[in-house]
């Protein structure tokens, strides 16, 4: 696994290793996100791990990424991971919330959209044990920071990009919890 691309302080290596195998041991390899694989070969994902865990000092480091990234247009893309401080899935639907407000405050709208990810995700009116969860689950809380013209050019070059969505869940579904327990897993004992 190539690590050129992840930025970390030495003790927060593992977190960042540890996501950088879930987009290529889940998200790529099981097609979750049919883009991933591009970016992969690319080595244009960058993995940056929050230095805090207070709501504001985050979302100030979430800003900082969002203008890191337009000025460094070869970086297609960020997976901004927070280890601590969210581990609450409710406290961080409410960072999310906040997070996507601050876009476009910031004046972000229509340049990013966030993507998010979490241990405990859990789509609204499913069980918390419920296979479909685990296409939204990663090893730890994690807001994916996207090009939304390099989403508007991916979507319109596939086709039915709407079935993504429904896709993934049946998938999920077909291959059962304990499937992802095991390999969510197997992302935490990265090299």
């Amino acid at each position: 696994m190539s690590d050129t691309q992840v930025y970390h302080s030495a003790e927060d290596a593992p977190i960042a290793l540890e996501t950088q195998s879930w987009v290529e041991k889940v998200i790529m390899k099981y097609n979750i996100c049919p883009f991933a694989r591009r970016e992969v070969e690319r080595n244009s994902i960058r993995y940056t791990v929050a230095q805090h865990s207070q709501i504001d000092k985050v979302l100030d480091e979430l800003i900082q990424e969002c203008h890191l990234l337009e000025q460094q247009p070869q970086i297609e893309t960020t997976l901004f991971i927070m280890p601590r401080g969210f581990e609450g899935f409710y406290l961080y639907l409410d960072l999310v919330d906040i997070a996507n407000d601050l876009l476009i405050e910031q004046g972000f709208e229509g340049v990013f959209q966030l993507a998010s990810f979490h241990p405990d995700y859990c789509f609204e009116g499913e069980p918390q044990d419920s296979a479909a969860n685990y296409t939204n689950r990663a090893p730890y809380p994690t807001l994916h920071i996207i090009r939304e013209a390099s989403m508007e050019r991916a979507l319109a070059d596939y086709d039915d990009p709407e079935s993504i969505p429904e896709r993934n869940i049946a998938f999920a579904e077909r291959k059962g919890e304990a499937f992802f327990v095991k390999l969510l897993q197997s992302c935490k004992q990265a090299d």
